[in-house]
């Protein structure tokens, strides 16, 4: 097994992209084992809608970034307290969903730091009835990885905020995370650690019986593909809100001039249908401002952008266009 550096990057759309390109690219004669650690950040799983996971005000506020990953599971919070491993190996039917293969190493090396790991359903790691790793895979043709995550000393409070969702009124067929109890690995050490020096020692316990570690450093010409990707897939919006399932929102609020009832139809991260209905007198019908608005992207910046030309008052009557917009995109009341 080679181990892939990752230089240090925190970049989560890097990362992200060097983990499907050494899948996709890398020599198949070898397995091989990524580290890296990710800013604060927000990752989706492959089949989930962006939206249902995040705290999208908060995120946005704290410039949290949100990556769609291409595996599957539920939504995960990084920061430069926890540490992601991924596992690069020939795809196996017996390994996949094997996660107890995959993650045995690292319950090995943590029990021998102290840290009472085992491996609790599925896919999670657990000390004492509390999750420290989640894990997901994803298969291509050949080739396979398993990835998790450890939550070594992560900020818990950011973890509940950045995934406390505000907007509880959708609907979809996406696969809604499951939360769970949390906790840090630190909190069951003997001995405080850096999170640099945990890793070190975690690479460390994993290589202690083999003879062939070797470390690869990618090339110049290797790190622009990774770049590449990152900029036409996970740096791009249409991957990580744009793919979610289809989803319909149904929000109501009482203004000073009536109630509105806004229904939202929303395909590929776009609004493929809105009806609003509601008590409110208007000058003109609003089903002008529903053929507008239709075809937009569900984006906040996006809706801003196209009501900012249209004068709300003539359909709704005293209403601030302000809060028309956080009817559509900002959090429930």
């Amino acid at each position: 097994m080679i181990f892939i550096h990752n230089e240090g990057i925190t970049d989560p759309h890097i990362n992200l992209a060097l983990e499907e390109y050494a899948l996709r690219n890398f020599d198949y004669d070898h397995d091989y084992l990524l580290f890296y650690i990710n800013e604060p950040s927000i990752i989706i799983g492959r089949n989930q809608n962006t939206l249902e996971e995040i705290n999208h005000e908060y995120v946005e506020e704290r410039g949290i970034h949100v990556v769609r990953r291409i595996s599957g599971g539920g939504a995960v919070y990084h920061d430069t307290g926890n540490l992601n491993f991924s596992f690069i190996t020939d795809y196996d039917k017996k390994s996949l969903n094997n996660f107890e293969k995959f993650t045995a190493p690292i319950v090995r090396v943590l029990n021998k730091m102290g840290v009472d790991a085992e491996l609790s359903g599925r896919n999670d790691l657990q000390v004492e009835g509390r999750k420290i790793s989640g894990n997901a895979q994803f298969s291509s043709v050949a080739r396979m990885f398993s990835h998790g995550t450890l939550l070594f000393n992560s900020d818990l409070d950011e973890v509940t905020n950045a995934l406390d969702v505000k907007m509880n009124k959708i609907e979809s067929k996406g696969h809604k995370s499951v939360r769970s109890r949390v906790a840090n690995i630190s909190e069951f050490m003997e001995e405080p650690m850096e999170t640099a020096i945990f890793r070190k020692k975690l690479l460390e316990g994993l290589y202690e019986d083999r003879n062939d570690f070797e470390t690869y450093h990618l090339t110049e010409a290797e790190w622009k593909e990774v770049h590449n990707l990152k900029d036409e897939k996970y740096g791009q919006w249409d991957w990580n809100f744009g793919k979610s399932p289809k989803f319909n929102i149904q929000r109501t609020r009482r203004f000073d001039a009536g109630e509105i009832d806004l229904r939202l139809d929303v395909e590929n991260g776009h609004i493929d249908n809105i009806k609003i209905y509601g008590d409110f007198f208007g000058s003109e019908p609003v089903e002008q401002l529903e053929n507008y608005l239709e075809g937009a992207r569900y984006d906040r910046t996006e809706i801003e952008n196209r009501i900012v030309p249209i004068n709300i008052d003539q359909y709704f009557g005293a209403v601030p266009k302000s809060e028309f917009i956080e009817l559509m995109y900002g959090a429930d009341e």
